[in-house]
């Protein structure tokens, strides 16, 4: 019994050898291919279809990035479109201002001089009518002077 019981310890020793580490036996392929079929399942079921999804999303990133810049682009150039039209209207509404300004002074003036000319008028016409009534004055006051030097006369003459 003995002996059984070495050559069983004995067995169980060389199973112990066998079973180490690195064993070498049917197995090590049979993992190597389950591996490897893990690896093509996983790439077809897993990874194309996510490396897919991430390729669309970066394509459709970089297309609205070039969307937006452009967009920016359009945009720009419609502000500085605009921002030379407000000056060109700016610039058209001064000169507008300026010149009705201009207008108006010649307007103001024009009927400043209109003015100073009718007044120049009326202080000539009032001018003249004082000189005709002072000549009536003058001759009625020589035609009294006269009458009363006459009357004087005749009066001294008389006496």
């Amino acid at each position: 019994m003995i002996y059984i019981t070495f050559l069983l310890s004995v067995q169980e020793a060389d199973k112990a050898v066998e079973g180490g580490l690195f064993d070498f036996n049917a197995t090590l392929p049979l993992m190597a291919l389950q591996f490897l079929l893990l690896t093509v399942i996983l790439n077809l079921l897993f990874y194309k279809p996510v490396s897919f999804i991430l390729d669309e999303r970066d394509e459709y990133i970089k297309n609205s990035l070039t969307t937006a810049s452009s967009s920016l682009l359009k945009a720009n150039e419609l502000i500085k479109k605009h921002e030379k039209e407000l000056a060109t209207s700016r610039r058209q509404a001064q000169e507008i201002i300026k010149k009705s300004q201009q207008e108006a002074q010649q307007m103001v003036s024009i009927k400043v001089k209109e003015a100073q000319q009718e007044a120049e008028k009326l202080i000539a016409e009032a001018y003249e009518q004082l000189n005709i009534q002072k000549e009536k004055a003058l001759r009625t006051l020589e035609m009294q002077v006269d009458t009363l030097s006459e009357k004087i006369k005749i009066k001294l003459l008389q006496s």
